[in-house]
């Protein structure tokens, strides 16, 4: 029996695997709905900006942004 996956915008059920091109998700459009919420950050990744290193047990600080163009330099 083929695996089969919800597709995260919708629901609907789909096989994992080659037959699926948009995996995981249904359709382009339903693909494509997902990345605009991204993008809208009505999804977003949450870690502190401060999280201890889980090898050494320091805290990692995240690079400061430019004052000239508000990129990070490392």
């Amino acid at each position: 029996m083929p695996t089969t996956v919800a597709c995260p915008t919708c629901g609907k059920r789909i096989i994992w695997g080659s037959e699926s091109p948009w995996r995981p998700f249904c359709s382009e459009r339903c693909k494509l709905l997902d990345l605009g919420d991204w993008l809208d950050e009505n999804h977003r990744i949450s870690e502190d900006l401060e999280s201890p290193d889980s090898s050494s047990g320091t805290t990692r600080r995240w690079p400061e942004p430019d004052d000239e163009d508000g990129l990070a330099r490392h």
